[in-house]
């Protein structure tokens, strides 16, 4: 709402109180301010709102609606779809289509012609399992929400050279897990996390009560055995013990 009546305050009272070219300047440069404003700020928050971001592999067409549907009736209603499979492009197309108000991130980014053809479906967010500066200028070209994954202090440095305050650590607990957020909170404050890999029912609450984590990616509520064997109110039940605790 602010963007868009922002301009329209500029355009009422331009004339009498700015400079013509700086108002013509401003409104040239808004698309870009607000894009920049929504790629730092936004998934931080979505990430927040979600908390608990299952980690789907789909493998086959027909589970992807009802997993989906599984997890929204426990209480979260969004999921990364991994591009690990054939079939992950049309699955995401699939669930956007038949539950709109479903958060359909992707995951396993690896090359910009992921992003491409991400954007092109229309994903909330998609997740990388490492940085690149090649990866990040293309999400923003795309304007895609982007997590990127890191490991290290190296490349955190890396990422934020490119703006960014927001970074998936991956594989969370085979590289240090909990002692590491903690030991990265003071040298990067303001910097957030969204831990992934090893996150299990035993640790992801204490993942969440770091303050310098937002979320944290699982996927022990949709295991590759609950998915094969169908058992859909297994997967919602144990997403909303997940929420409960």
């Amino acid at each position: 709402m602010m963007c868009s009546v922002i301009p329209l305050i500029l355009v009422v009272v331009a004339p009498q109180s700015l400079n013509f070219n700086f108002f013509v300047s401003f409104l040239m440069l808004w698309p870009a301010l607000v894009k920049e404003e929504f790629s730092v700020i936004d998934l931080p928050e979505l990430l927040r709102s979600i908390k608990i971001v299952p980690v789907l592999t789909i493998e086959s067409l027909d589970d992807a609606i009802p997993i989906c549907q599984a997890l929204a009736r426990g209480g979260i209603n969004a999921a990364e779809i991994t591009l690990r499979t054939p079939v992950a492009l049309e699955a995401m197309t699939l669930v956007k289509e038949a539950m709109p108000d479903f958060i359909v991130g992707a995951g396993t980014i690896k090359t910009p012609k992921d992003i491409e053809a991400l954007a092109k479906i229309g994903v909330a967010f998609g997740v990388s399992p490492g940085f690149t500066k090649t990866l990040s200028n293309c999400a923003e070209e795309n304007e895609l929400l982007f997590l990127p994954g890191v490991a290290t202090p190296s490349e955190l440095l890396t990422g934020m050279e490119t703006g960014r305050t927001c970074f998936k650590l991956f594989p969370a607990e085979a590289v240090g897990g909990i002692p590491l957020l903690k030991s990265l909170a003071a040298p990067f404050e303001g910097i957030v996390f969204c831990p992934t890999g090893g996150v299990s029912p035993e640790n992801y609450q204490t993942y969440l009560n770091l303050p310098n984590v937002v979320c944290v990616g699982g996927s022990w509520m949709v295991s590759p055995a609950l998915i094969a064997e169908k058992k859909w109110d297994k997967i919602t039940q144990l997403t909303k013990t997940a929420l409960e605790m």
